[in-house]
């Protein structure tokens, strides 16, 4: 049961630190990024691969998938900069599913549909049952290092600016922001943090495969997002649990249903999960834990300066 639980808080803590991601440029620049998956993905094949076939260190793995997927962020920012915002919803989706297609097909460098199995953990051999608890413990320094950064941007005037571009991106440029480069930058950001969530979700489980980045995880991250509080990191956090929560109790549930198939299953849980999410936007629209912006102190008024 504890090695479960230690699973669960696991993966939970990877799918904060893809709130996280989303949070930022969604919450923050008011960008979609349909394709967290994609840089999910490219982030865990470059940790997975330079570690296994080039068996370099893992911490040389994970900076390398931050970045990666901070590359890669780049290159679909500055790909899409003359394209309403909508369109960039499109692209980004559209670069998740050429990642997912390129490493079922590549087989001469990602194995394929195979997957890429033995992706070491760190001392997995001298731990043995005390990997989970200590793997556990690695993930919550990094998503709080990555939580304290997300804070100081929230509150500080670089995060104000991505808030006023995301209120109005031509009012904040005739004020002077140059509001490309603080998208690209907010962007490049966001993607190597799920570059990075990548790499520590291959190091975890020690096997990645193009069927585990399919966009359904995209999806799940923005119910997060939006059940935890758009703008908000904290509300990021408990988000992610929440939604960690929610799909492994319909899991169980599910099960004690009777007379159904195991397609069934599959479709009641995603079926629970979608009403149970449902509910908590409609009592709650703001998120659990709605966004703070500081407001300005007010001038005095009157008496002497």
């Amino acid at each position: 049961m504890a090695s479960y639980l230690l699973f669960i808080a696991t993966i939970g803590g990877i799918y904060a630190l893809l709130a996280l991601s989303l949070n930022l440029i969604w919450g923050g620049a008011g960008m979609v990024n349909l394709g967290l998956a994609g840089f999910f993905a490219v982030g865990a094949y470059a940790s997975a691969l330079v570690t296994t076939a080039g068996h370099a260190p893992i911490l040389a793995g994970w900076v390398l998938a931050l970045i990666a997927g901070g590359a890669a962020g780049i290159v679909v920012t500055l790909s899409t900069t003359r394209l309403r915002e909508d369109y960039l919803a499109i692209v980004t989706l559209g670069f998740a599913e050429v990642v997912r297609l390129v490493a079922a097909n590549e087989q001469w460098l990602t194995r394929g549909t195979d997957g890429i199995s033995g992706i070491p953990g760190p001392w997995k051999a001298a731990l043995g049952r005390d990997f989970n608890a200590v793997y556990f413990v690695i993930l919550l320094a990094v998503l709080l290092a990555v939580f304290l950064l997300m804070r100081r941007i929230d509150r500080s005037p670089y995060g104000h600016a991505l808030r006023a571009i995301r209120e109005d991106a031509q009012v904040a440029q005739v004020a002077g922001k140059p509001v490309l480069r603080f998208k690209a930058q907010a962007f490049a950001l966001s993607a190597a943090i799920a570059g990075l969530a990548g790499a520590l979700y291959g190091h975890f489980t020690s096997y990645i495969a193009p069927d585990l980045f399919l966009p359904l995880i995209t999806v799940y991250i923005f119910l997060a997002v939006a059940a935890g509080g758009v703008g908000s990191p904290g509300g990021s956090l408990v988000g992610a649990y929440l939604l960690m929560t929610l799909l492994e109790s319909a899991r169980f549930f599910v099960e004690l249903i009777p007379g159904v198939t195991a397609v069934q299953r599959a479709a009641l849980k995603e079926l629970l999960i979608a009403v149970a999410l449902i509910l908590v936007l409609r009592l709650m629209p703001s998120g659990l834990m709605p966004e703070r912006i500081p407001r300005a102190p007010r001038p005095q008024t009157g008496g002497t300066p």
